[in-house]
């Protein structure tokens, strides 16, 4: 009885240090460390090998080889990894369809960008969704985003605070096609916000991908091949 309380135990705590991909700050050193510190620079290199799709949204795919691996095997798991990873209020299964084989969620980073300008405030927010097709042997990984979603602090800019105006929070989400890189005049007038929501959005979809990969090649706790 001891004995199955401790693997449970573990499990659990596999779990909950699973189900928490990467935090914002961790986020934030891994973009600066792969990208650099100059967000403007680095969203213009990003564009030169980025283009926005049919929707005028950014859409990653990578098929990861699975070989031995059933169809059935790999939903299992992915199920597993899903449910341990988007538990959350923000970080939802949003379809989970064992017959067709495709698991769709949707993520959240909170606060990888801010903006303070004269009368207002910003916090910008990623929620990408994340879709695995899975076939015997194989599986494709599609990281979509859509937008920015930006929390509007109205009155908490510069002038707001000193004229101590108590802010009001509206909601916005920022068209990528009225952002820069992607739109010369950036139609929100934060370009260095914008820039690094990008290299975040885009240091995310790295991170989703090798976190995937890694669930398909060597299981979430290492032991699911183990015989028992």
């Amino acid at each position: 009885m001891k004995r199955i309380l401790l693997v449970v135990c573990v499990l659990l705590m596999a779990l909950n240090a699973n189900a928490q991909l990467m935090r914002t700050e961790e986020l934030d050193a891994y973009a600066k460390e792969k990208y650099g510190e100059k967000w403007t620079e680095a969203a213009e290199n990003l564009a030169s090998t980025l283009s926005l799709d049919k929707n005028n949204s950014i859409t990653y795919s990578q098929v990861v080889e699975c070989p031995g691996q059933t169809k059935e095997q790999l939903y299992v798991l992915l199920n597993y990894w899903f449910s341990a990873s988007f538990n959350d209020a923000n970080s939802v299964i949003q379809l989970n369809d064992k017959e067709q084989g495709v698991i769709i969620a949707q993520g959240y980073v909170s606060n990888v960008a801010q903006h303070t300008g004269g009368s207002n405030a910003y916090v910008v927010d990623l929620k990408p969704v994340i879709k695995v097709d899975i076939k015997n042997e194989k599986i494709r990984i599609t990281y979509t985003l859509q937008g920015y979603n930006v929390i509007k602090s109205v009155g908490g800019g510069i002038l707001g605070a000193m004229s101590g105006v108590r802010p009001t929070n509206v909601e916005q989400v920022w068209v990528l096609e009225k952002t820069f890189p992607f739109a010369e005049k950036d139609a929100y007038k934060a370009k260095k916000t914008e820039s690094k929501a990008l290299v975040m959005a885009h240091a995310y979809s790295n991170v989703i991908m090798d976190k995937i990969e890694e669930a398909v090649k060597n299981g979430i706790v290492g032991n699911e091949n183990d015989d028992w």
